[in-house]
């Protein structure tokens, strides 16, 4: 296997665009309607100019980093709630399987960033 590439939707596909941008992820657009957002190591998406809210609603993806602290004070620094209306980012919290936060994108779509024990 080489990777495993979700399709996520989104309200507003050019603010959704410059959400993903800002979050560090590189665009390839696929078409004017669909692009691929990858970050190094192979790890990336698909987002359509697509919503149905039932579906974006309950998207949830999870990101597993090395270092949580440092990817954290990265995400906040980058003041996402500020330029992005509906955005969200959570602090911290310790689960039995590991550590993780919170990023609610423009849309509504779920990620959690964490790392296992």
């Amino acid at each position: 296997m080489k990777s495993l590439r979700p399709f996520v939707g989104c309200a507003d596909f050019a603010v959704s665009k410059s959400f993903y941008s800002a979050m560090g992820f590189e665009e390839v657009v696929i078409s004017p309607d669909m692009s691929l957002f990858q970050i190094p190591g192979g790890l990336a998406f698909y987002l359509q100019d697509a919503y149905v809210k039932d579906w974006v609603d309950n998207t949830m993806l999870f990101l597993e980093v090395d270092d949580l602290d440092k990817h954290h004070a990265d995400t906040m620094g980058l003041k996402l709630p500020s330029q992005f209306k509906g955005v969200r980012v959570s602090g911290i919290r310790t689960e039995d399987w590991g550590r993780e936060y919170f990023i609610h994108d423009p849309s509504g779509v779920l990620w959690h960033v964490g790392t296992f024990v």
